[in-house]
């Protein structure tokens, strides 16, 4: 039973449901709902595919992840950058026919599902640790500022095509001249009056007496105060006879269970896409649900994340719709409306399905113009070039592998960047670890502590050289230990032992070891002996059971002091003092 529990989060959480919690859940609900219709429509068309696509996947992945997530705010849907990538990924097929991409979608989807729920099973949570924030912020980043280039061709009702920006670019300024003013115009005024609802419509409704909850609530709904004001006008002066490029006919009703494609040749094309696709959207919903958990002093389990996310992708597929994650503006606003329980997702997918039913053919006439600008709008405050100014000022290393991920996804698509990501993230980790911090230390006058000799005032001994490591020793740096131990030992002073501080180093692999060994020979053909201090219990435990500790020319000391102490007199005086301590 406990097994069955730990997979279905929904067995906590609704023991405690009640009315008052159900009240919360839906008010959140109402105001998400409001939020997701258009949001749904624009992220389909930004991948490329039919607008109740969109819809379609903001019913049952909801409802999937009510019962599988851990998080109580978190909003799982159609997010700008997996449409992006969701685009990129069927672009590489080479389809023509709407229903074969629609069908690709699907099953992009329905692949994420797999892997997401497969790393979920096997506990592979961890592995996004290896993507550095720097990194990703610098992906969502690039990614934003594509996503709002390549809706450019809506705003000026030209053809465009391509997935990087200067394809996007060079396209808008070779069609520059077929720009259509009209919708030039509907997209100008959507943009300027989707950017003041964020900022301003809140306050001014609040400075007409209306309550915070009321004032959020209608502010939440100017985007689709935009689309009713659009939709009009291009129906009342049929602007489509004008060259205004519309959503056209919506099928009405519940999405449709689906099967995805299951031939070989196109899940093998697919395959590394979903993965990348999984990784994002793991990453960026992980974040999102961890910073909202953490306000209200809650905890999400990031390996049932993966399962929740992976049910929400697959219930994506089998109803029409395309992969999803939790969104980060949906999500926030689901917290700020009130949310308390997963409950709210599952309330927000039935109003999605209402809207399925009752309101697609009112969305005939909707420009496409005002979809991009919701797009647009939403996907700058992406954008944040200050990661640059942040990470040039704290680590130049950073600055590189973030400026280079927004270079490559830039100017060769949003997979090379994503891919590039990835890369430069464990190349960035294996760079940092590969030359750990070693310091030379000295004792601190009456005291029995130790510190940098190129940082603080400390006691040095010409014959003792004591080197304090703060990395783990692995593969990678094991070497550079060696050499950097091997480079100080040459020279001209009396040296007569090297200590090894050991307090930081969780960890010796079987290649440090053998470097290790190394070391021991080579320094006691030198005259040299090698000891170690401050070793911790589980690396103590390895060693043991290595020939390191038979063959070691010096000693294990428990502390760094005690080592000092007994090192600290030169060799043959000590032996003196002790052959004097013997005779008497």
């Amino acid at each position: 039973m406990h097994q069955i529990k730990r997979y279905l989060p929904i067995l906590f959480w609704a023991k405690t449901y009640n009315r008052q919690t159900a009240t919360s859940d839906l008010v959140a609900a109402l105001i998400v709902t409001i939020m997701l219709i258009p949001q749904s429509l624009a992220y389909a068309l930004l991948a490329g595919l039919p607008a109740e696509m969109g819809l379609y996947a903001s019913i049952l992945p909801l409802v999937a992840y009510a019962i599988f997530g851990t998080s109580r705010a978190l909003s799982v849907g159609p997010v700008a950058v997996v449409s992006l990538m969701t685009a990129a990924a069927i672009a590489n097929l080479g389809l023509s026919d709407p229903v074969e991409i629609a069908m690709a979608a699907v099953t992009l989807a329905f692949i994420s599902g797999l892997i997401l729920l497969a790393m979920g099973f096997f506990r592979l949570g961890f592995l996004a640790n290896f993507l550095s924030h720097p990194v990703i912020a610098g992906f969502i980043t690039a990614s934003g500022i594509l996503i709002a280039a390549s809706q450019l061709k809506h705003i000026f009702g030209v053809q465009m095509h391509g997935h990087t920006l200067p394809q996007v670019l060079g396209d808008l300024v070779a069609h520059i001249g077929q720009t259509n003013l009209i919708t030039v115009a509907i997209g100008i005024f959507a943009v300027s009056v989707l950017f003041w609802v964020r900022k301003g419509l809140k306050p001014l409704l609040l400075s007409f007496g209306l309550t915070p909850r009321n004032a959020d609530i209608l502010a939440k709904a100017g985007p689709v105060a935009v689309i009713v004001v659009t939709t009009l006008i291009t129906w009342l002066f049929n602007l489509g006879e004008h060259g205004v490029k519309i959503v056209g006919q919506v099928p009405t009703g519940l999405p449709p269970l689906t099967l995805p494609n299951f031939n070989p040749g196109l899940w093998n094309q697919l395959f590394v896409s979903a993965l990348l696709i999984s990784i994002i959207g793991f990453v960026e919903s992980v974040s999102v649900a961890q910073t909202l958990a953490a306000k209200k002093r809650q905890r999400i389990e990031p390996d049932q994340e993966l399962i929740g996310l992976g049910a929400s992708n697959v219930a994506a597929a089998v109803s029409g719709g395309y992969p999803v994650t939790g969104g980060f503006s949906r999500s926030v606003v689901n917290y700020d409306a009130g949310a308390e329980t997963p409950a709210a997702g599952a309330f927000t997918a039935v109003g999605i399905a209402v809207a399925t039913l009752f309101m697609t053919p009112l969305l005939h006439f909707l420009p496409k113009a005002t979809l991009a600008a919701t797009i647009i709008v939403a996907v700058l405050s992406l954008v944040d070039f200050s990661i640059l100014k942040k990470a040039w000022g704290y680590s130049k290393v950073d600055f590189a592998a973030v400026a280079a991920t927004i270079v490559l996804t830039l100017a060769f698509g949003v997979e090379v960047g994503v891919s590039a990501g990835v890369i430069l993230s464990i190349a960035l980790h294996l760079y940092k670890t590969s030359r750990p911090h070693v310091a030379e230390v000295g004792l601190v006058p009456d005291t029995q502590h130790f510190r940098n000799i190129l940082r603080h005032d400390v006691e040095t001994h010409p014959h003792l050289v004591t080197l304090r490591v703060d990395e783990s020793l692995y593969f990678a740096n094991a070497r550079f230990l060696e050499d950097y131990v091997l480079n100080r030992v040459t020279c001209d002073q009396p040296i007569e032992h090297v200590i090894l501080m050991f307090p930081a180093v969780n960890e010796v692999d079987m290649s440090a070891l053998e470097t290790l060994e190394e070391l021991n020979r080579r320094l006691t053909d030198m005259g040299i002996a090698l000891h170690l201090s401050e070793v911790k219990g589980p690396v103590m435990d390895r060693l043991k059971r290595s020939h390191l500790l038979t063959d070691l020319s010096g000693q294990v000391f428990l502390s760094q002091y005690e080592a000092w102490q007994w090192l600290k007199v030169p060799t043959p005086e000590r032996t003196e003092q002790e052959s004097i301590a013997t005779d008497q």
